[in-house]
């Protein structure tokens, strides 16, 4: 068998033998370990030991099981450096095996059955096919220490402290086993309400929000669905604030969400010069003015009509709320960074910034959408520094491809010649740090005060580090 080679494909009517029950090991259902995102079979094969399943054996397997059983599910927070996720320990003490054989193709569960799930979406339809076989366990009364209970309970705790600017969206990624996005987008439009004000079928949200992160490049370091999740954390933060929360209607809630999640989609993991450059049919579309945000908003569009989330609000709301949706995205585009930010000076200055103006709240939320798309260097190091090596990989990968193809390499993209600590300190100094001084003065609150403590501190970090090059991470 490809997973477990070197163990043994045991027949369903052979009793599993004690040396394989004492180890500790994966049980693996199908032949491919990229399944369930497993490790290759040869490294699988370091461990000690597991049960396999042979899918060529068209029956259910039921197994009585010893000790524990350790699970792992990479996704979008997996640590550049191939290092493992920590693993969730599930105590199986309880099961008990069940004897007699099963029906051929049974897929029915009844009352004193439970499904093991790994919560893993798959993307490939395909797979579905292969997952023909359901892995069923009998329980005894008792405490129930199946794997969903385990991270639903994980999850949760998570959500509670959704509003807190030090929520780990790496570890929430992990107990959600990769779709954090879906799972956390969801949660908000209940917390906010929007579910019910706007009347949207729960099946069509998650089935919109499933195929928004299915759309996000998991390969690009930095922006993959991950980046979406954290912007979208931080967008809830900054609506809870006051000048934001006692002012915004519900639409523009909505709005700011639906931006948040949707402002990177279908991110090739390039930026707009190497499109243009290259001659890429997308520059041409868009005229090479805001070509990622304007694909961005684009797919959004497309996967918003596909999911029929919005279909039964009347056509003009539809293609109104389709036109303020692309202008928040827009607004990401950081070579237009300046625009925004002299505006929403200039109103500061005139201390005519008027939040019952709907242009004027429609400023704040495009530069609302600005901080939560650049906030990583405001979140504590042990997050920000994440965050910072994965964009310059990023920006590395693009670097390799253009010397790979005997063109210039754009700034900031030169391993040799560019380090993160550069990097970083050059983008807090110049883009972040104007950015955040000017919401500062518009929403003086703890957290605006907080995140600048964090950004002078990173920044201090950083800088030390481009000075000497030789200083520990």
């Amino acid at each position: 068998m490809e997973v477990c080679s070197q163990l043994p494909v045991l027949p369903l009517d052979r009793p599993v033998p004690q040396h394989v029950l004492r180890r500790r090991g994966a049980i693996s259902l199908g032949t491919s370990s990229a399944l369930f995102g497993g490790p290759s079979p040869r490294q699988l094969c370091k461990r000690r030991g597991g049960v396999s399943y042979n899918s060529a054996d068209q029956a259910v397997l039921y197994l009585h099981l010893l000790g524990d059983v350790r699970q792992r599910g990479p996704g979008p927070s997996e640590p550049l450096n191939g290092a493992p996720h920590s693993h969730v320990m599930v105590d199986y003490q309880n099961f008990h095996c069940r004897q007699g054989p099963v029906r051929p193709g049974a897929r029915g569960l009844r009352s004193h059955r439970r499904r093991l799930s790994f919560q893993r979406f798959l993307k490939n339809n395909h797979h579905h096919h292969h997952l023909n076989h359901l892995l069923l366990l009998q329980w005894t009364p008792g405490p129930q220490h199946l794997l969903d209970q385990v991270y639903t309970s994980q999850v949760k705790c998570m959500l509670n402290k959704v509003d807190s600017w030090d929520f780990d969206v790496f570890l929430f990624d992990r107990v959600t086993n990769g779709n954090s996005l879906v799972t956390m987008t969801f949660h908000l439009f209940l917390q906010l309400g929007l579910t019910r004000l706007f009347r949207l079928d729960p099946i069509k949200l998650r089935r919109f929000l499933v195929m928004v992160q299915a759309d996000y490049h998991q390969q690009n370091p930095y922006h993959n669905s991950l980046h979406a999740t954290d912007v979208t954390q931080a967008m809830y933060c900054y609506l809870r604030q006051p000048q934001l929360a006692t002012t915004l209607s519900s639409c523009d809630m909505l709005l700011a969400l639906v931006a948040a999640v949707t402002h990177d989609l279908d991110h090739p993991g390039v930026n707009q010069g190497f499109l243009v450059r290259t001659g890429h049919h997308l520059a041409a579309l868009y005229k090479n003015s805001s070509v990622l945000e304007s694909h961005h908003w684009r797919c959004a569009v497309s996967l918003l009509r596909e999911s029929a989330l919005l279909d039964h609000l009347p056509i003009t709301d539809r293609l109104n709320l389709e036109e303020r949706l692309g202008s928040l995205i827009l607004a990401t585009d950081i070579s237009q960074q300046n625009r925004y930010l002299a505006r929403f000076r200039e109103y500061l200055d005139r201390e005519d910034l008027s939040m019952t103006n709907p242009s004027h709240r429609h400023l704040v939320l495009q530069m609302t959408m600005k901080c939560a798309d650049i906030c990583n260097p405001c979140r504590v190091w042990r997050l920000s520094s994440q965050w910072s090596s994965r964009v310059t990989a990023e920006f590395f990968h693009q670097g390799d491809v253009e010397k790979k193809h005997g063109m210039a390499v754009s700034p900031l993209c030169d391993r040799l010649s560019d380090s993160t600590a550069h990097i970083q300190a050059g983008f807090i100094r110049h883009v972040v740090e104007p950015l955040f001084r000017e919401w500062c003065r518009f929403s003086c609150t703890s957290l605006s005060h907080r995140m600048l403590a964090h950004l002078q501190t990173n920044l201090d970090r950083w800088t030390d580090r481009s000075q000497h090059p030789e200083t520990p991470s």
